[in-house]
């Protein structure tokens, strides 16, 4: 028998964190334990109206410092861990798919969905719009899986035994950015990464208790840095997010979409900028602007 964990590291939604939390009580295959790592008890009102029982971890704010204290809880007691983000809604059958995935290909040490539908590419999507687009999905069941160079953070499972000793980098904090990325960039030299049709859900995109734009901005360059440094940003997809983030951030300041803040994100740009020609680029600094 296949142990499996999902994993939610949260803050400041509640609200929705109790909803999508409640929903995992219809997956076709019920996880073997809901772990939620939070900041504070507010960051979990109502949870306990959820229908699946969880365990509470609370500690100090970050989405690596959370998702590795939910992992260090974890060890030696899962054989597979499942990161959910609070505002992705998986398909009702994921967590089947994934164990039948991980059991036919021991190779196999990290999967991740080919979404339905993204928010954060454009406007917020509903919980209710989720839901219902998902319980009406039919899975193609023989779907090819393909390879992946890294996992999409918002949904993705771990096997554990190829993990051991590794960990979200911490000096990525708050919202993370790109932590995804440089963890299962590292994953994948242990074995092989998939993801295919037949493992979907939907990212709900929720704007709140996101980092505000400068800080956002710092980091969409110090981070993209600091993964080149360390050797686990490809080259041509941290060129390719850094020239796109700030063309973006510039061209459309002028006009700036209602839910994204393009001024602080250029201006977040610009400093982390002026810190690396000086010499002193960090991406701990967004912890104190």
């Amino acid at each position: 028998m296949m142990r499996m964990h999902v994993i939610f590291a949260t803050v400041g939604r509640a609200a929705l964190l109790a909803r999508t939390v409640d929903r995992m009580a219809d997956q076709s295959r019920a996880p073997d334990g809901i772990v939620v790592s939070a900041t504070s008890t507010g960051d979990v009102a109502g949870l306990d109206a959820a229908r699946p029982q969880v365990e509470l971890l609370l500690g100090d704010k970050g989405l690596c410092r959370q998702r590795n204290r939910a992992l260090r809880h974890l060890a030696g007691k899962t054989d597979v861990v499942v990161f959910f983000d609070d505002d992705f809604v998986p398909h009702n059958d994921f967590l089947a798919m994934i164990e039948e995935i991980f059991q036919r290909d021991p190779d196999v040490v990290g999967a991740t969905g080919d979404l339905l539908a993204d928010g954060i590419h454009g406007e917020e999507i509903p919980f209710e719009m989720a839901t219902h687009r998902l319980d009406s999905h039919v899975l193609p069941r023989a779907a090819p899986l393909r390879p992946r160079e890294a996992l999409y953070g918002c949904n993705m499972a771990i096997r554990m035994s190829a993990s051991q000793g590794l960990w979200f980098d911490e000096a990525l904090p708050l919202y993370g950015w790109q932590e995804d990325i440089d963890f299962t960039y590292q994953l994948a030299r242990c074995g092989k990464l998939v993801s295919g049709d037949s493992l979907t859900g939907i990212h709900l995109g929720t704007r709140s208790a996101r980092s505000p734009g400068k800080r956002l901005g710092y980091s969409q360059v110090a981070n993209i840095v600091h993964l080149w440094r360390k050797g686990t940003m490809q080259p041509n997809l941290g060129q390719r997010l850094l020239l796109q983030n700030i063309a973006s951030n510039a061209a459309r300041s002028f006009f700036p979409e209602p839910h994204i803040d393009r001024r602080g994100r250029l201006l977040g740009n610009l400093l982390a900028i002026g810190d690396l020609l000086i010499g002193r680029i960090d991406p701990r600094r967004v912890e104190t602007m």
